[in-house]
């Protein structure tokens, strides 16, 4: 096992640390480390992220239905449009996708950049959501139409399916939305529609890349022992500040990520 193994698997415990601690966002750093840390192309990096983020979130989502924090009928729900969009973007979208999307002059965009450019552009969103105060909402009077939940399903599988990432920071604000919910109980029910999405997007995966499952399996049981140790170390530490520090640092990688992948063309 060489340095930069060690670090990627250091890597996966501050990921499961993350996500233990602050409940979510952790496993948006996965992708960056797996190609950065452990020299992964992106599309391999994005379809073995989806399988850590599955995995952990399936701890997560076990933890939120014990404390009565998750709707497992609205998650299914909700996880219908969005699996399947998963599952076809994986399956067909990244994988059909050219090497080169485009070249102009001397400069040409490769799948790889733009994959991890539109990741850093996510990186962002989620960044600004875990920064900003967020307050309980309630709306008494009002859901959404299932249309238009079947519809952002579709939208929001389809960016989880390409970046690799849970995009629980996208799903909260539709279950707070669509199905009324407070934000405790959208954020478990996030936790469900995670995990479902992530594994069957993954399985997209297995007929067109070839599986390391030695080095994903270790990865993830790592990712879920952190998970369980900032679960315990939680009771101890704030996690609103944390998580507005998370999001700072994730702001922060972002720039890099944009830089390195434009930089790198230069």
């Amino acid at each position: 096992m060489d340095s930069l193994q060690i670090l990627g698997y250091v890597g996966a415990l501050i990921v499961g640390l993350v996500l233990g601690l602050l409940g979510g966002g952790g496993s948006i750093l996965t992708v960056p480390i797996l190609v950065y840390v452990l020299g992964y192309n992106p599309v391999v990096a994005t379809a073995y992220s989806l399988f850590v983020v599955g995995s952990s979130s399936l701890v997560g989502t076990i933890q939120k239905l014990r404390k009565g924090l998750a709707d497992i009928k609205i998650g299914l729900a909700f996880s219908f449009p969005s699996f399947m969009a998963v599952y076809l973007s994986r399956r067909y979208l990244v994988p059909g996708l050219p090497d080169t999307l485009f070249s102009i002059g001397g400069y040409s965009l490769t799948k790889d950049m733009a994959i991890m450019t539109f990741f850093a552009v996510v990186m962002l969103l989620a960044s600004l959501s875990m920064i900003k105060d967020k307050k309980e909402e309630t709306r008494p009077n009002y859901k959404q139409p299932y249309y238009k939940t079947f519809i952002q399903g579709l939208i929001i599988g389809t960016i989880t399916g390409i970046i690799g990432a849970g995009g629980g920071f996208l799903y909260v604000p539709a279950l707070v939305i669509w199905a009324n919910l407070p934000m405790k109980r959208a954020v478990g029910t996030s936790l469900i529609i995670v995990t479902i999405n992530s594994l069957i997007g993954f399985t997209g995966d297995l007929q067109t890349i070839e599986v390391d499952w030695l080095f994903l399996l270790t990865f993830s049981v790592i990712t879920i022992v952190g998970i369980l140790l900032g679960v315990f170390v939680s009771k101890y530490i704030s996690g609103e500040k944390l998580k507005k520090g998370f999001g700072w640092f994730t702001l922060i990688m972002a720039f890099y990520i944009i830089y390195k992948e434009f930089n790198a063309k230069m």
